[in-house]
Parts: C-alpha cells; sequence; structure tokens
C-alpha cells in the first residue's frame, strides 16, 4: 500500500475509534451532570458534543481527501479537510458564548451541586481525551486533524480544571466556582478556535502560507544563475501541507535546452527551501507588463517557455 493511502487508513481509524469513546463520555456526562446539578459538566457535555461533530467532519474529510482529482476537482478534495477546520472552528465560537451565557446565569442564581461526582467523571474524561489527544497529535500537519486535535486538547485541560474546582468546592463549599469554571472554559475554547479560524480562512482566501515570505522567495528565486528578474510571483495552499506557486522568471536569449536547466534548478529550490512542489513557471525573454495581469506584446516576446511540474 502506498504510504499515503496506509497514512490515510491509519487516520480513519483513530477518527472512528474517537468518535465511539467520544460518543460515550457525552452521555456520561449528561447524565453526571444532571444529577450533581453541575453546569460545569453539562458545560463539558457541549463541548464534547461540538468534539464529536468536528471528529465526525474530520473522519469524512480523510476520505474525501483520498480521493484523486478528476476532470472537475483537478486539484482533488485537499480543500475538504480545511472547509472541515473553519467549520469546527466557528462551532467552538458559538459553543463558547452559550457557555457564557449559561454562567452567568448561575452566578446571579447558584445551584449546590455534587462534586464527588464532577470529581470521578471529570477524572475519566481527562484520560479520555488525553488518550485521544495523543493518537491525533501523529497527524498534527493536517490542519484538518489540529483542529480536530484543539477540540480534544481543550477537553483535557477543561476536565482537569473541573476536578480543581470540585476540590475547591469541597474545601470551600462556594457554589460559585462552578459557574466560574464553565466561564474559564469558555474563555480558552474560543481562544483555540482564534488559531484555527484565521489559517483555514487564509487557505481558503489563498492567502500565501503561514511562515512563507514573498520577498524571500523571490530572493531565492533570483538567485539561481540565468534568472535576471522574477515577477507576477503567487504562493497559496491547495491544501494545509500542499502549496503552490506561479512566477513569470526573465532569462538571456538561451538556448531550450539550458532554459530547462535553469527551470530544474528553481524548482529544486523551491522544494528545498519551502516544501513548494506544484509549480507553474513562465520563462520570457522580456520584460512583463504587470498590472492586474502580465501582458506581453507579440512583438517584444522573442520566445518563452513554460513549465507545469508536481
Amino acid at each position: 500500500m502506498h504510504a499515503s493511502g496506509a497514512h490515510t487508513v491509519t487516520t480513519s481509524r483513530v477518527l472512528r475509534i474517537s468518535l465511539f469513546v467520544t460518543l460515550a463520555y457525552i452521555v456520561l456526562l449528561v447524565i453526571a451532570g444532571l444529577r450533581a446539578h453541575s453546569l460545569a459538566l453539562l458545560s463539558e457535555a457541549g463541548h464534547n458534543l461540538t468534539d464529536f461533530i468536528a471528529l465526525l467532519m474530520s473522519w469524512g474529510a480523510v476520505y474525501l481527501q483520498g480521493r484523486p482529482p478528476n476532470a472537475r476537482k483537478t486539484f482533488g478534495y485537499h480543500r475538504t479537510g480545511v472547509l472541515v477546520a473553519f467549520i469546527n472552528g466557528l462551532s467552538l465560537v458559538l459553543i463558547s458564548f452559550y457557555i457564557l451565557y449559561e454562567a452567568f446565569r448561575r452566578l446571579q442564581n447558584p445551584v449546590d451541586v455534587h462534586p464527588g461526582i464532577m470529581i470521578w467523571v471529570a477524572a475519566a474524561g481527562v484520560v479520555m481525551n488525553g488518550a485521544i489527544a495523543l493518537l491525533l497529535m501523529r497527524g498534527h500537519r493536517d490542519i484538518n486533524l489540529r483542529s480536530a486535535l484543539l477540540h480534544e486538547i481543550g477537553d483535557t485541560l477543561s476536565t482537569a480544571a473541573v476536578i480543581a474546582g470540585a476540590v475547591a468546592i469541597v474545601l470551600t463549599g462556594q457554589r460559585w466556582i462552578d459557574p466560574a469554571l464553565s466561564v474559564g472554559i469558555s474563555v480558552m475554547i474560543l481562544w483555540s478556535s482564534i488559531g484555527i479560524i484565521r489559517e483555514s480562512l487564509n487557505i481558503l482566501l489563498e492567502g500565501a502560507p503561514s511562515g512563507m515570505e514573498l520577498a524571500r522567495i523571490e530572493h531565492v528565486i533570483r538567485s539561481i544563475e540565468g534568472v535576471n528578474e522574477v515577477h507576477d510571483l503567487h504562493v497559496w495552499s491547495i491544501g494545509s501541507d500542499t502549496h503552490s506557486l506561479s512566477c513569470h522568471v526573465e532569462i538571456a536569449d538561451l538556448r531550450t535546452s539550458e532554459c530547462e536547466d535553469i527551470l530544474r534548478n528553481i524548482r529544486e529550490q523551491l522544494a528545498s527551501h519551502f516544501h513548494i512542489h506544484h509549480t507553474t513557471i513562465q520563462c520570457e525573454l522580456a520584460v512583463c507588463d504587470v498590472g492586474d495581469r502580465c501582458v506581453i506584446p507579440a512583438s517584444e516576446l522573442h520566445g518563452s517557455a513554460q513549465d507545469h511540474s508536481h
């Protein structure tokens, strides 16, 4: 089996296991939250429900990403995972605001809770979410899996906070600690979602990949022998770890074989320095008028060569 295919199968298996365990824990949280009168546990149930949905969408995205390109989807389905990550981030924002609303209601009208139930259920959650997070860490470079991973890490930390809060309730008897914990959980959820939303939206809007500077890419290309100028440079991401580049390079009047050597050197440098493997590079023998698009008068164009590589 191809390495990427084996990775897809392994990832799919991990997500299926995570789905089953998360669903079981949601049921436990709802039952325990109602019996303990704990908003913190019910908030965790809501948070884990979004995790379940996130994992379900991630699982579907992994399946779609593995499908080959076709005549209508020439790049394949890489953006499916990015779109799922964006939806996951938005769902985290919505659930965090809902938890904040419920927490402030509880702060105004505190109720008695049963910290013993909170401790045991939260302890089970720490173990479960921590185990799932460790499994998902293998695919941390994929933004789709990273969004699901952030869900799980957030759950692990928030359930640990529930344990600490339950202990504090036992020691002090203060009922406001439970809704205060919910406020902290919601703020943490909101914070963790911002990075995923920004990165996925940047990919969907075809912005330059994070950490890539056009000036540095242009410098590397221009440093290659035979390249006089670089313009109309664009870099974007097809998926979370699949980057593309297109540009025009001005070269001297050379033989076709020499132009191919320059193109090969550019491709090698882009792959080595920036992990860019899909390129569209056009060699030109005339200065290009750069505006909204590049236009070269036929009378000024002595010759050109174009390269499409994967």
